[in-house]
């Protein structure tokens, strides 16, 4: 049963998403989460780092909208499809997150190039805070780690997830900028449904879509999706609906 360390609500700040907004999140620090229970707060919108649960606590702002791929149903594009295909000579891991250089100078390679080509602000993660961060026990924890095995057993891509008995959760991804024309982030979901419905995992959740934020924006080509409706709090019912459904509503 999960032990509550931590609750706080941040005082607004500058969205790290959005420049003009102002932004807010709502965290919980918890030790002992079992899967049943992290299965419970994404279907809530929570989203994990680590021990660090949370989801936004915006006021006017909604934009951080909480979404999640319908695996029985979804049907990848010709460039999904396209991106897919190029994983054929990359060999593929599935097991618990791993913490080590290889995995850190990776991390720091493709961080380094997404600051220069989209002006990110410089991370500095060691492996502390990548344990804390991405490598935390959890029993849900997985990584699918990509090598190139022509390239010596290169690792180049990495992805943190979490898998419940009826969710599966792309945290998050990193790869070598010297493999970008392998669409690699677009394969690593198309891969993730693919488990997941191996698995007879109904849904695979994203995490937020803000759909102005170019670094976000691809979250919005996987089809068919639901978005959940505000933010429901314990014992309270969550809505989900169809992403043409919200879009009307809102209207």
């Amino acid at each position: 049963m999960a032990q509550l360390l931590q609750h706080l609500v941040e005082a607004p700040n500058t969205c790290s998403y959005l420049a003009r907004e102002t932004a807010s999140l709502e965290h919980r620090v918890m030790i002992e989460v079992t899967p049943d229970e992290l299965e419970e707060l994404l279907i809530r919108g929570w989203r994990r780092f680590g021990p660090d649960y949370f989801r936004p606590a915006c006021g006017a702002c909604q934009q951080c909208i909480s979404t999640r791929i319908v695996v029985a149903d979804f049907a990848p594009t010709r460039s999904q499809r396209r991106a897919r295909k190029n994983l054929g000579d990359i060999r593929v891991m599935l097991g618990p997150p791993a913490i080590d250089d290889e995995r850190l100078e990776l991390y720091h390679a493709w961080h380094s190039d997404r600051e220069e080509a989209r002006a990110w602000a410089p991370g500095a993660l060691d492996r502390r805070h990548y344990f804390l961060q991405l490598g935390f026990p959890h029993p849900a924890a997985r990584e699918i780690a990509y090598y190139d095995d022509a390239a010596g057993g290169r690792l180049i891509g990495v992805a943190l997830c979490d898998e419940t008995k009826h969710a599966w959760s792309a945290i998050y991804f990193f790869f070598d900028p010297a493999y970008a024309r392998l669409s690699l982030g677009v394969a690593n979901i198309v891969l993730q449904v693919e488990i997941a419905r191996s698995r007879g995992i109904p849904h695979v959740y994203l995490g937020y879509n803000v759909t102005a934020c170019p670094s976000l924006r691809y979250k919005g080509a996987f089809h068919p999706q639901q978005m959940l409706v505000g933010r429901p709090d314990p014992g309270e019912e969550p809505r989900w609906v169809p992403v043409d459904l919200r879009t009307t509503e809102r209207d």
